[in-house]
Parts: C-alpha cells; structure tokens; sequence
C-alpha cells in the first residue's frame, strides 16, 4: 500500500468531491453511498472547467488499446477508490471488459454507444469462458451517468459516435488500472486476464 493518497490532479474541487465521496461510504454501504453522491456527481460532468486538455487527450501508449487513454486523476492509498478519465478516440471501441467494483461512470464530453453484456444463465463468474448475452444497448451524451453495482452492469464495451473522443469520468473502488480485470470474447466467450494500466503513471510494484 502507499502511504498516502495520490492526486494526480491536484486542485480544490478535486480534494471536495473525494472528501464527500470518503463521507458518504463511511456512513453508508456502497450502493446507498453511490445514490447518496448521484447530484455530487452529475455536477461534476456538468462543469467543463474542472478537467484540464492532457485529461482529454487519447494515447498510443494504452493499455485497452485503439488509442483509448485511462488518465488517474486520485487514487486511495488502500487501493480501494480511483477517479479517472477514460478517453475513447472516434470510431474506436473498448474491448468487452469488466471492472471487478462498484462505481459510478458518466459522459463528460463526445457520444457513445454502450453495449452491456451479462452471462448466460448457468454460467459462473469463476470459469474461464462465459457466453455472453447483450442485455442493454445506450446512447450516451455529456452528463448521461449510471451506476455500476457488480454483477449487474459490469460487463460492457463502448465505441465513440461523436466525430472527437469521448471522454467518461469513472469513480471506481479499486485502483482500476492496475487490478487484473478480464476482456472477453463474444464469439466463444474466452476470458481473458487483462490490466488497462494508467496513462500517465505507473502501477504501484508487486509484491
């Protein structure tokens, strides 16, 4: 574990919204917090004044490839919350993911389309192979957001529809880039180990 929490974005309105964040899980379990932070949250995707260019901006160097770019703006040093930007260049997809936590996930800028993917009845979220059904077709436009509440929803993939990258705001509790996930196959329903990475900062060293 680190010894301290890591703003990689640094600035009031950041430290508030992790403070009331940090408040409400402390007094309630995760799913009551997360409806608790929903007004918090959509006021977050609605001010375009908060996320800096750099957090917009797609990357070659990405570990979900396509150009897709995961930019840390704070994580806990427990590992348990992060809070990043995901940015999605045009016409690129996400491969079909999980995320292995609870969290909220919102557009802040372009369009997606989001497929959300669960196992067919039977199936077991151990194996290694798992048919997929898709169960929810979204549109998304800034300031659209929903709550993920593992399993449900947990699965998904998105594309970019906008002309620019579309660029989401994620507040997870993991340090998500660096917990091992799973891509997965729609084809055969493979399962894959798959760690997305940071952008702009490397995963903390394994022990």
């Amino acid at each position: 574990m680190m010894s301290n929490d890591e703003y990689l974005l640094d600035t009031l309105r950041i430290r508030q919204f992790i403070s009331l964040v940090r408040a409400k899980l402390a007094s309630a379990p995760p799913a009551a917090a997360l409806e608790a932070l929903r007004p918090a949250f959509a006021d977050l995707l609605a001010d375009q004044e908060w996320l800096p260019d750099d957090y917009q901006q797609p990357s070659v160097t990405g570990g979900m490839g396509s150009g897709i770019a995961t930019w840390l703006i704070y994580r806990a040093a427990e590992g348990d919350l992060s809070l990043f930007s995901l940015v999605v260049p045009p016409g690129a997809s996400t491969p079909i993911h999980d995320h292995l936590a609870w969290g909220l996930v919102g557009l802040y800028a372009g369009e997606q389309d989001e497929i959300v993917y669960q196992q067919q009845a039977g199936e077991q979220a151990d194996q290694s192979d798992a048919r997929l059904d898709a169960v929810e077709h979204n549109h998304l436009h800034p300031g659209d957001f929903y709550v993920l509440t593992p399993p449900m929803g947990d699965i998904h993939s998105v594309t970019t529809t906008s002309p620019v990258a579309s660029v989401s705001i994620h507040l997870l509790g993991n340090d998500t880039g660096c917990v091992w996930r799973h891509t997965y196959d729609l084809a055969d329903g493979a399962r894959h180990p798959f760690r997305s990475g940071w952008s702009n900062v490397p995963c903390r060293k394994e022990t």
